[in-house]
């Protein structure tokens, strides 16, 4: 083998690797294992043993497979007690707490919801499987895309995506009867109020330090705001106009 042989190989490497280190995570293939087992024991040990009932909100968190919504590294803590990074800073919150927010909407199949945080997909997904109509704003350009192309792939159905400040709604197709916020604010984004239908209720972590939040239910009916404080957590910052 010549210098110029080995010259043009080592080329041809880097240019590989470099391009693969470029590309997003590809979607987990079609034979990913199901994991169902998983799934129910989380259900029983995580949700319905912490007193969460709502019919919808089990049945969604049985069938969405969570395992998908992270990397194929991760699998095995998909349905731990815990939440799971997805990168960029983000995280898949822990099962109970999609569960509990989840259950917080009280709402009803064909509801129109406004999720703030789109991050790895999860909350979406188990939003359409309770049958409801989910528009979802991300502030990561790279989550945004790579989310966008999950969710096209596994086939979750009525989840329009859009790309921006998610402390400003989505006013184009406002109004919704619920709201969801899955990042932590020191207080609810005024457009969000805004765009909150008559009657509906908005489900928020709001704290004044970060990482430090209680989950807030906000009730809008008959033109009144009603708030109701629900258990403490933590969640990664909301950013935006509206937020820190």
């Amino acid at each position: 083998m010549t210098y110029n042989m080995k010259s043009v190989l080592y080329y041809m490497v880097m240019h590989f690797l470099r391009d693969t280190m470029r590309k997003r995570p590809s979607p987990p293939p079609m034979s990913s294992p199901d994991m169902r087992i998983s799934r129910e024991r989380m259900v029983r040990e995580q949700i319905e043993a912490r007193g969460i009932e709502n019919s919808d909100v089990l049945h969604a968190m049985r069938t969405v497979k969570r395992h998908l919504f992270v990397t194929e590294a991760l699998y095995a803590r998909a349905y731990g007690e815990s939440p799971i990074p997805i990168g960029h800073g983000q995280t898949i919150s822990q099962p109970y707490i999609v569960a509990l927010m989840s259950a917080l909407l009280e709402a009803k199949p064909r509801m129109r919801v406004l999720e703030i945080g789109t991050g790895s997909g999860y909350q979406a997904a188990v939003l359409a499987a309770m049958g409801l109509t989910v528009f979802s704003v991300e502030c990561v350009r790279e989550l945004f895309g790579a989310t966008r192309e999950l969710l096209q792939h596994l086939s979750v159905r009525n989840v329009h995506m859009k790309f921006g400040d998610g402390t400003l709604g989505m006013p184009e197709a406002a109004p919704f009867e619920r709201i969801i916020v899955t990042a932590g604010g020191h207080s609810v984004p005024p457009p969000l109020l805004e765009q909150l239908d008559d009657p509906g209720i908005l489900v928020i972590p709001i704290g004044e330090q970060r990482r430090n939040q209680r989950l807030v239910r906000v009730v809008k009916d008959n033109g009144k705001i009603y708030i109701e404080n629900k258990e403490a957590v933590s969640f990664v910052d909301l950013v935006g106009v509206h937020a820190w």
